[in-house]
């Protein structure tokens, strides 16, 4: 007889089929969409958590927590990335983008979340059968029992460069930001290292949601009757959702009369309309209107003192999203899709304008975490001829003795300063105006006489504004 015919006959084991956890396919799902399509999370998340919600896959804890695996992975993607890195045997470059995304959403829940380890890896690895199969999840699996042998403090003491051998690569790689997106941040807020490593951190944070009661429309006192909800820091038509609140919920909203606008853009869209203009105060122009949030803030202030708002946007359908903002509004006012560099309306033609001019982004990174992924040094070159353009012609697009207003959701100087400056060469018959005045109580607003807002002094995206006077 055999040595084989002698073994015993073991029975196969039965092919379990994976468990779906619909909380993580759906974090998968959104993760793969930012990657493949450039979507942004903001966009994406909205409509598969409503979607799960209506299925009866989703309550209100689940949601949650997809929300947070999704921009938990997006925010901390390089320092997840570079502990990835030191646990497999091969560049990431040659790891497939789902493994990659899967990889990061179990780093993110050992290193991130309160989750145990050991139902973080089970968890993420069933995942990985269930959207890779079985054999990337022995992968999968390999790679982050490795990553869960330290935490985060750990890992960074083991991948991050020392802070002084290079501060601006440690820096990157603890708070998550690429090398360059760091230098420029750096280079705005002046030197030192605290104010840059709390500006970093506060990019990292979760923001809270800010509602705008739209005046003659809605007013503050009727936000805050909402559930956890509690007066703006700054604006006095702001309101802030604590505790996740969901602004879908708010009647206001919903119909318009109150939206979703951080407090910065309200902050800009103030300035703009209290700085004094010599003479005549009839007509306001937002030059580059969409989606439309500044527009219907700056139309009910224009309303409030007998002026009209022209609400121009270049993309008709981001006309159409300015015209439902608007929708509503307590006093005159019209929206035209337009290119803002080629206006259709005469020069001088304005009291007051706004151009909120397309940039990078770099001072939304708490609310859209994977545009520090997308974008890339030389984008500052493809925006420098538009924001210049834009800025000439709203200049071109006031009276004399009106006001312009630059604004750009960017404290990059290459977006801010250098434009205002290069600009302001061709235009001799202008001036300043100090815009620190017009917004008394809020502090820390540099050294004017432009202001830059920023998320870890004021709580807000970190919004540009410089007020330029037409003097002749």
């Amino acid at each position: 007889m055999s040595d084989q015919s002698r073994r015993p006959h073991k029975p196969h084991k039965p092919h379990r089929r994976p468990q779906k956890d619909p909380v993580r396919i759906l974090a998968f799902e959104a993760l793969r969409a930012v990657d493949e399509r450039d979507a942004y999370a903001n966009l994406v998340l909205p409509p598969l958590l409503r979607k799960a919600r209506e299925k009866g896959d989703f309550d209100g804890r689940d949601a949650a927590l997809a929300t947070e695996l999704v921009y938990g992975t997006l925010r901390r993607q390089g320092t997840y990335d570079a502990i990835v890195a030191a646990c497999v045997d091969r560049p990431l470059r040659e790891v497939d983008p789902p493994v990659l995304d899967v990889l990061g959403l179990g780093a993110h829940q050992l290193l991130g979340t309160r989750i145990p380890p050991h139902a973080a890896v089970s968890a993420t690895v069933e995942l990985a059968r269930v959207v890779l199969g079985d054999g990337r999840a022995k992968f999968v699996n390999a790679v982050l029992r490795k990553v869960a042998q330290h935490d985060l403090d750990g890992w960074l003491e083991k991948v991050a460069p020392p802070y002084e051998d290079d501060p601006e690569d440690h820096l990157a790689v603890v708070h998550s930001h690429p090398r360059w997106v760091v230098s420029a941040l750096w280079d705005s807020l002046g030197g030192g290292r605290a104010g840059i490593e709390d500006l970093l951190e506060a990019d990292n944070e979760r923001p809270e949601v800010t509602l705008v009661a739209r005046p003659g429309r809605s007013t503050t006192g009727e936000l805050l009757r909402e559930e956890a909800a509690v007066e703006g820091r700054w604006s006095p038509y702001a309101v802030r959702l604590t505790e996740g609140g969901e602004p879908g919920a708010v009647e206001a909203v919903r119909e318009g009369r109150a939206g979703v606008q951080d407090e910065g853009s309200q902050l800009v869209a103030l300035a703009l309309a209290h700085v004094p203009v010599e003479g005549r105060d009839a007509l306001w122009l937002d030059g580059c209107a969409g989606p439309g949030g500044k527009a219907a803030l700056l139309g009910a202030l224009a309303a409030e003192r007998g002026a009209v708002l022209l609400a121009s946007e270049k993309q008709p359908h981001r006309a159409g999203l300015v015209a439902r903002a608007l929708d509503g509004n307590p006093g005159p006012y019209q929206v035209i899709a337009a290119d803002g560099t080629r206006p259709p309306w005469r020069p001088g033609s304005f009291d007051r304008v706004l151009v909120d001019v397309p940039c990078t982004g770099l001072g939304a990174l708490r609310r859209r975490p994977e545009a520090r992924w997308r974008r890339r040094p030389e984008d500052l070159d493809g925006f420098a001829p538009l924001q210049r353009d834009l800025l000439r012609t709203a200049l071109e697009s006031v009276r004399v003795g009106g006001v312009v207003g630059y604004a750009t959701c960017s404290p990059h100087l290459a977006e801010t300063r250098a434009v205002v400056a290069d600009v302001l060469k061709q235009f001799p018959d202008t001036e300043l105006v100090d815009a620190r005045p017009l917004l008394p109580d809020v502090p820390a607003l540099g050294e004017g006489p432009d202001i830059q807002l920023w998320p870890h002094l004021h709580g807000t995206d970190a919004m540009y504004l410089a007020l330029i006077r037409r003097t002749g």
